[in-house]
């Protein structure tokens, strides 16, 4: 697969792990167990190919045919495995990396697990330099406010500070703080990159972080 939008060379054929409740985005690594039989068999043909999985978000009413065919929203993140370890009864513990946006446009039939034809996600992504004002608007999210002096502020503070672009930075904002898994789905479908920032920003925006808790002295004594 290339980088630019549009230009991505994919396999005939990418395997698909359809999961309720995990949005991949590009970028963003994931830690996944495997134990189900036939998704140990998917990372067999994943590890003996290009080592890339489609991670695919099952859509409501998934539980009536899990084992079978359940339907999955068609946008989906290729991932690649960035290390794995199989365990002695043959499950996987596994990284994956976030690469790229994708349509299912079809599927293999043939394999205990499902096999996607893929196409690039179309997107319309601006310049880097038109998204100056975007930019310093997700930094100041992270600079002031309830989000100052928390550890994942200053990592994405200090990513936003760095070459990472405008787009990926969004995506690793949402990823790691987002946790509505249909606004995080519905953020990995959209198509226009500034709409996408913006829903971003205004998502991030709204989350209300916990109040510290404030320690008391002298501390109250248990009676057991």
């Amino acid at each position: 697969m290339g980088n630019s939008p549009g230009q991505h060379d994919f396999a005939p054929a990418i395997p698909l792990f359809p999961l309720p409740n995990v949005v991949l985005f590009p970028r963003a690594v994931i830690a996944l167990h495997v134990f189900e039989e036939r998704y140990q068999a998917m990372m067999v043909h994943a590890l003996a190919h290009d080592s890339l999985i489609a991670m695919a978000l099952l859509l409501p009413g998934w539980e009536k045919d899990y084992y079978g065919h359940p339907p999955i929203d068609p946008v989906v993140c290729v991932g690649t495995i960035l290390n794995h370890e199989q365990l002695p009864d043959g499950r996987y513990n596994l990284l994956l990396q976030g690469r790229v946006r994708a349509l299912v446009v079809g599927e293999r039939a043939g394999h205990p697990f499902r096999l996607a034809q893929l196409a690039p996600a179309p997107e319309s992504i601006p310049e880097e330099s038109d998204l100056a004002a975007e930019r310093t608007r997700l930094r100041e999210l992270f600079r002031h406010g309830q989000w100052q002096n928390t550890e994942i502020a200053r990592h994405l503070d200090r990513c936003l500070g760095g070459t990472i672009s405008t787009p990926d930075a969004a995506d690793l904002i949402a990823f790691n703080l987002l946790d509505d898994i249909p606004l995080k789905q519905s953020l990995l479908a959209e198509s226009d990159v500034r709409r996408r920032i913006h829903r971003i920003i205004a998502a991030v925006s709204e989350i209300r972080l916990p109040a510290p808790r404030r320690s008391t002295w002298p501390p109250k004594i248990s009676s057991n």
